[in-house]
């Protein structure tokens, strides 16, 4: 009875074609691979690292028609001066009110509460941004 060999015997022709592709497909990836990594982590670091003013809005109280109270808690260096912009929407979403707020205080952390003066009954206040003082954006 004879035996039937499906395909070539191994190391006697060297790699196929396929192969030498697939290698370099391989190595390929993974270049761009790191790459696209390294630039993700950049750009991750210097917005992060950019930033030296940041804050959070804490809680609000809608006081009136014309008047939002804003518990802001702004981390920024020391030596630094703060400037916040504070955004209002109505029950529609449109804006009834916007304004910088300045934190000029030493201290690295700071907790203040801010009035935020509307032209009609805001539902809802976000902290659009913050940046140092005279920082272009």
């Amino acid at each position: 009875m004879s035996t039937v060999r499906e395909g070539l015997p191994e190391g006697r022709y060297g790699r196929s074609a396929d192969e030498r592709a697939d290698r370099k497909l391989k190595i390929v990836g993974s270049v761009l691979g790191v790459g696209l990594l390294g630039v993700v982590g950049w750009i991750g670091w210097d917005y992060v690292g950019g930033q030296t003013v940041s804050a959070e809005v804490i809680k609000f109280q809608i006081v009136s028609a014309g008047e939002v109270k804003v518990h802001l808690e702004v981390r920024k260096d020391a030596g630094v001066t703060g400037v916040c912009t504070l955004s209002s929407q109505d029950e529609g979403h449109g804006e009834v009110g916007r304004a910088d707020f300045t934190f000029g205080q030493r201290d690295a952390r700071v907790d203040e509460v801010v009035s935020l003066k509307t032209t009609g009954r805001a539902t809802t206040v976000e902290l659009v941004g913050c940046q140092a003082a005279g920082a272009t954006s």
